[in-house]
């Protein structure tokens, strides 16, 4: 039994044989002995807005730039006319068990190569390069290069013929442009010049009034012409030396130092108005930056983008490994004990959503903000089908919910855009789209029919609405979504479709992202991903609704729907099914676990509630096994968490950690020298996937309860983290000595009642009055959607699921309250 112990608070100190350090004391920084020589080997630099891959060369310094809103195109969407007969058509070819031919109709409805008329998404599109090109350093010595990921910054530093030369690179939070700061030891000692470079075709490069600038336009793609004007500036600030310029470059000689600022600005305003005036922008920001003292501008850049990221310290241990370079630990973890290299991967994740996803700013794309092509992997764009989801699965819980505003502001586009291909495409009210969109905030098909026929996109986007309201308790938040909401189950409750057996309604035409279950055949109607996704759209309405006190008949037609949807299936091989036939293959390894959707980010699937549904999730999951690219491998961790297997979890943590060939072949998975997620190749989303599936192993609040340390692996014996955040606006530090919880504060931002589920048999001291918990927790915040029974093939052998022992208590918390525990 849990023993409960009214006493006063004592410190315990930590003792372990890998040391457990303070937040203060915490290497958090990737470390390299060379400049890198490839774009997977340089380091990622960005405010939300701007972004740059810094090289660190000696002799040439290179920085790969990126503006958020340079794509390619012009606005616009992507919806096609005149296809509600075929989509008809499929529904009953569908209903006939004909599935070849309703994906012959679809794929000829929807080709997989763009229609003249249409275009299946404009890419995210590099601005340039910028270069620093140094004399006489080509006998370089004691060279570093950093990504200080505490405080934002990249550093280099080496030695020519006795002189130290560093640099310091940023984009900075405060002013909104990147910098670049030389120095030498000897004055005099700084001679460079500074040249750049575009890829874009239409382009111009020169010299004025002592800075360099680029002008160029983005790129024309299928039928849409570029449109996006940009403007960069690099304008340099000396101590000392001369200052001289070519046609196109700038020549510095004999400075003591050297600030470069360099600005981009582009004419987007919104998804529909590109009224905006670079030339102005650049300016503007420009003359803000050289208003202020660099060192008065890089303390500024620090103090805004640590009032983020400090919120969260993880600290498990250092071994001898901290002390080596980052690419050489990430070559020898799978056969090493480094604890610190995920506490650092941890925060690297929440380093890089910061950097790539700022207020006001666009949402993260599959690459954050970080892409040095015009034609990269999938466009570098929005697919929805999980990599953008993917993406702020850690805003929430690793404390950056501010970081989780573009995405909201992508939702609201997308539920005016989507309109159109609701309407055009499936005769419906509300809005939808598809399973990918871009900075023009398309909703048709893309991809085509075999791929783009999932018509769930903005099912799954809106959860992270109802998700952030839940942690925050924002109702001013939960009203300016609403409409967003009340819109996608609008959709739903227009086009779900009665299955032959006259039993269900489902989504029909549909598939299960990705996958086939015959050659060549994804089309199908009733996948358990869409059931599931369904489920949560009208239950997100239906609370919505009640909470706000709008559109109670509405609420009832939901609710009708809502109880006439497919229950979740337990197939012959004793898996959850991922289709409404059971036709799953245990030797189908596809990349795509999508019906585990349930399972997570959503919490329909539970080990305590629902064992069996938790077995037969596990099944699933065994049967795919672990090796897959690098989001997949992402997702993984956070199943293998809520399945309450930390090893299992932690295995794919090191998996992921696997040096990623730097060939983009084959889905290897992996990670970079750089620290970044290899599809291959570079997809952000497996960063985040694992920042988020590390906070699930320490920390889950979706079930009614905050599960403390749930699926702590063995590889993890000893640690502490502060500043997770749980449901309810709670934020729990916790410190844990051989596996067992030691001490747990809860801080309370809303007030409410705290419900705790911890290992059993824990000595727990507090002077806060706390009791066993029984029945439902009163939390708003905490209800539970409770599912349909499952159905069971007769076939399946369930050999039962074993849940940890543990035990739960309950204690009443006020608004800014907090309350400690300690273990004895």
């Amino acid at each position: 039994m849990l023993r409960i112990i009214k006493h006063k608070i004592i410190l315990l100190a930590c003792g372990t044989l890998i040391s457990v350090s303070t937040f203060a004391q915490q290497n958090l920084k990737l470390t390299y002995s060379k400049p890198a020589e490839n774009w997977n080997e340089a380091l990622p630099i960005g405010n939300g807005r701007l972004g740059a891959m810094v090289f660190g060369g000696a002799v040439q310094e290179h920085l790969q730039l990126n503006e958020e809103t340079i794509w390619a195109g012009e606005p616009g969407n992507n919806v096609p006319k005149n296809t509600f007969d075929s989509i008809q058509k499929v529904r009953r070819l569908i209903n006939e068990s004909q599935f070849e031919k309703a994906q012959d109709l679809t794929n000829k409805t929807y080709p997989r190569m763009a229609p003249k008329d249409l275009n299946y998404g404009m890419p995210y599109q590099t601005m340039g390069d910028l270069y620093l090109d140094f004399k006489g350093h080509e006998n370089f010595t004691n060279y570093q290069r950093t990504l200080d990921i505490e405080k934002a910054i990249s550093t280099v530093s080496y030695e020519v013929n006795g002189v130290t030369f560093k640099r310091e690179t940023l984009s900075s939070f405060a002013d909104n442009v990147i910098m670049i700061k030389l120095t030498s030891s000897k004055k005099g000692s700084l001679n460079f010049n500074i040249n750049a470079s575009t890829p874009h075709k239409i382009n111009s490069i020169f010299i004025e009034k002592n800075q360099l600038v680029i002008n160029g336009t983005s790129g024309s793609v299928d039928n849409k012409i570029g449109k996006i004007n940009f403007k960069t500036v690099a304008f340099p600030v000396l101590k000392g030396g001369k200052l001289t310029s070519t046609k196109d470059q700038l020549q510095i000689s004999g400075a003591d130092e050297v600030a470069i600022y360099v600005s981009i600005a582009t004419n987007f305003k919104k998804y529909n108005d590109l009224s905006g005036n670079p030339d102005v922008r650049v300016s503007e920001y420009l003359s803000k930056a050289l208003s202020k003292k660099y060192d008065t501008e890089l303390k500024a850049h620090i103090s805004n983008y640590q009032k983020y990221f400090k919120r969260v310290s993880l600290d498990l241990g250092k071994t001898e490994h901290s002390n080596k370079t980052t690419d050489i630990r990430i070559q020898e973890f799978g056969n090493s004990q480094d604890p610190d290299l995920v506490a650092l991967y941890f925060q690297f994740g929440r380093y890089l959503l910061i950097s790539s996803s700022q207020q006001g700013t666009q949402p993260a794309n599959l690459q954050g903000i970080w892409n040095y092509q015009l034609n990269p992997a999938w466009d570098s764009k929005y697919t929805v089908n999980i990599n953008t989801e993917m993406n702020y699965w850690p805003a929430e819980n690793t404390n950056l919910s501010e970081m989780h505003e573009p995405l909201f502001d992508m939702i609201q586009d997308l539920s005016v855009t989507g309109q159109e291909s609701a309407k055009e495409m499936y005769k419906a009210r509300g809005w939808n789209m598809h399973h990918n969109t871009d900075l023009w905030r398309i909703t048709g098909i893309v991809d085509g029919g075999f791929y783009g026929m999932w018509p769930m996109g903005g099912a799954w986007l809106t959860q992270h609405v109802w998700n952030h309201y839940l942690y925050t308790g924002d109702r001013e938040f939960l009203k300016k979504n609403y409409d967003a909401l009340k819109g996608c189950a609008l959709f739903y409750l227009d086009v779900l479709q009665q299955d032959p057996s006259k039993k269900y309604l489902v989504v029909s035409p549909s598939m299960s992202p990705e996958n086939k279950y015959f050659k060549n055949v994804s089309i199908t109607a009733g996948t358990t991903m869409d059931n599931q996704l369904v489920f949560d759209v009208f239950n997100n309405f239906i609370n919505a609704s009640k909470i706000l006190n709008q559109d109670q008949s509405l609420s009832k037609d939901v609710k009708l729907a809502l109880s006439k949807l497919p229950p979740m299936q337990i197939g012959q091989h004793g898996q959850l099914q991922e289709w409404l036939t059971d036709m799953d293959r245990t030797d189908d390894k596809h990349r795509h676990i999508s019906h585990l959707y349930g399972l997570f980010p959503s919490g329909q699937i539970s080990p305590f509630r629902n064992p069996d549904l938790t077995e037969a999730a596990k099944k699933s999951m065994t049967y795919r096994g672990d090796k897959s690219t690098g989001w997949s491998m992402g997702w993984k961790v956070n199943w293998w968490a809520r399945l309450l297997d930390g090893n299992r979890a932690f295995k794919l943590i090191s998996d992921q950690l696997t040096p990623a060939p730097m060939e983009n072949k084959g889905q290897s998975g992996g990670t970079y020298p750089n620290l970044l997620d290899a599809h291959p190749p570079f997809q952000i989303d497996g960063n985040f996937g694992c920042t988020s599936g590390i906070a699930e192993m320490l920390l889950q609040s979706y079930d009614g309860y905050i599960y403390l340390l749930p699926a702590l692996p063995d590889a993890l014996p000893s640690g502490s983290v502060k500043g997770l955040k749980a449901r309810g606006g709670f934020e729990i530090d916790m410190d844990w000595k051989n596996s067992k919880l030691t001490k747990l504060v809860v801080k309370s931002s809303l007030g409410g009642n705290a419900r705790i589920r911890v290992a059993k048999n824990l000595n727990l001291k507090s002077k806060t009055t706390f009791i066993s918990a029984k029945g439902t927790n009163n939390n708003e915040y905490y209800q539970v959607d409770m599912i349909k029974t499952p159905l069971k093939s007769a076939k399946a052998e369930l050999k039962g699921f074993a849940v940890p022992e543990t035990e739960t208590f309950d204690f009443k918390t006020e608004k800014g309250g907090v309350y400690s525990f300690e273990v004895k």
